[in-house]
């Protein structure tokens, strides 16, 4: 009877174990938008699925600064991604998540441990001297009976894959701003070249002016106005130079190159045509979210909490454990030695959790909260995403409807001005009417070179909101 009780506990866990554990699910059926509602610009919507930015395929995105035929733009984000400490840091969260997952799994696994000792006695007469030496292994083991260890081994793989994803989110995001930057000094550069051609204008009226009212055809006042319209140009001409040393200096700081040799490099690479740049996109298929490295994060973190709560379910069950000791020991007194090896199966423990005062039922309940929280931040990641690209393709399709308005508009005001100025040089339009056709020139032609800027920030926006060239690891072959 004592053998079939000890029999009938030992079993006991084997039995419960017909009672699976129900976890919440490790994914979230969350099913993307049948359709992007922004408009594509007019002149991409007959391009087809050959227009997308990396040609249909992941690794031609992944290649997209390369087909921007600008290999400065391309050396500075290699050196960005080099030194950025957000990239180390992402890789320092990687080799973490994977000792995690080394440990979490190990759990799973037997357990063997060595031990060696020697020991010299004095013992009681007339017993002599003798020296004690034993060597041992002690295997144990626990049974992973409902499948804690296992959950936490599914959450370890699912955090180390997420901390992967995250390393490439971050490069993505180094070389998004490194581009950002790229551009606006490359911007800022043809805003100086205006502004420094309005500054010269303005200059010439003023040392006309001044010529014409010393010889008494004009008032003091004219010249004075003229002299103005020049000091405040040559202001807004140096402001201008100020801006560009900024991204100058932004580049050093996310790059690490000695700032004479960023503005060698820039001097000597001819600026890239951006209006003539082909990456032209007229849809984004709906995989587009699963290719991005932060959505698949949010996706992992949910299942990693969902095997959380299967772990803290878990804990509130028996454990069941094996131990034992193989071993070899001899003592040798008055020169002999006497054999004294050993071995042993055991115990077999048992533990039943019976009163915590609700310990585990309340990590139970927070690993549900984490969970449901999870869940909430993957939906809302998944909007962002949305968001995002709804929105670089709202930026595509504005500045490519503005384009070639702002174009026509260039042409007309510095035709008008040209001839307002012909005027004024023939005494027929006074300098006040000169000043207003510069005016709106100028304005004019930096919003065209500002429009330029804008667009290469939206295609940039929408590089990184399609994921960067990041491939999802489970995503089909399909998506692509």
């Amino acid at each position: 009877m004592k053998i079939f009780h000890l029999a009938t506990c030992i079993s006991l866990p084997f039995w419960l174990t017909a009672c699976a554990l129900k976890a919440p699910p490790a994914t979230v059926p969350l099913a993307p938008p049948p359709q992007w509602f922004a408009p594509a610009p007019q002149a991409l919507a007959a391009d087809g699925a050959a227009g997308l930015p990396h040609h249909g395929t992941l690794t031609d995105l992944s290649q997209w600064w390369q087909q921007q035929n600008d290999s400065l733009l391309v050396e500075l984000i290699q050196a960005a991604q080099t030194v950025s400490p957000t990239v180390a840091t992402a890789v320092a969260r990687i080799e973490q998540s994977r000792a995690t997952r080394v440990s979490a799994d190990a759990a799973l696994l037997p357990k063997l441990d060595a031990s060696v000792n020697v020991q010299r006695t004095n013992m009681q007469q007339p017993l002599p001297l003798g020296t004690t030496t034993q060597a041992a292994l002690q295997p144990s083991w626990e049974a992973d009976l409902f499948g804690g260890n296992r959950a936490t081994s599914r959450a370890a793989l699912a955090r180390l894959q997420g901390a992967q994803a995250n390393w490439h989110d971050a490069r993505v995001s180094v070389a998004a701003e490194v581009a950002n930057r790229y551009y606006s000094l490359r911007t800022c550069n043809k805003l100086v070249i205006v502004t420094r051609a309005d500054a010269d204008s303005r200059t010439e009226t003023a040392r006309l002016s001044d010529l014409s009212a010393k010889a008494g055809f004009q008032a003091p006042a004219t010249a004075a106005l003229a002299r103005a319209s020049a000091a405040e140009g040559n202001g807004r001409a140096t402001q201008q130079r100020a801006l560009c040393d900024l991204d100058i200096k932004a580049l050093v700081a996310l790059t690490a190159i000695d700032e004479p040799a960023i503005r060698k490099k820039v001097a000597d690479t001819p600026a890239p045509d951006t209006s003539a740049t082909v990456l032209d996109i007229s849809s984004l298929p709906a995989q587009t979210l699963a290719q991005r490295p932060d959505v698949f994060i949010a996706e992992r973190e949910v299942a990693a909490a969902s095997a959380e709560v299967g772990n803290a379910q878990a804990q509130r069950y028996p454990r069941l454990s094996l131990s034992g000791s193989i071993g070899v020991a001899s003592f040798r007194s008055g020169g002999v030695t006497t054999n004294l090896d050993t071995w042993s199966i055991g115990p077999v423990s048992l533990t039943l959790p019976i009163f915590d005062g609700g310990a585990r039922a309340a990590n139970v309940t927070a690993a549900q909260a984490q969970y449901d929280a999870a869940v909430v931040s993957y939906r809302g990641s998944v909007r962002q995403a949305v968001r995002e690209v709804e929105e670089a393709l709202v930026n595509l399709q504005s500045t490519a409807a503005r384009s070639d308005d702002a174009r026509v508009a260039v042409d007309g005001y510095r035709a008008s001005f040209n001839g307002t100025e012909s005027r004024y040089q023939n005494g027929l339009a006074s300098l006040v009417e000169l000043e207003d056709a510069r005016r709106v020139r100028l304005a004019a032609e930096l919003n065209a070179v500002s429009l330029e800027r804008e667009r290469m920030a939206a295609w940039i926006a929408l590089y990184r909101a399609a994921g960067g060239g990041w491939s999802n690891p489970d995503a089909a072959p399909a998506a692509q």
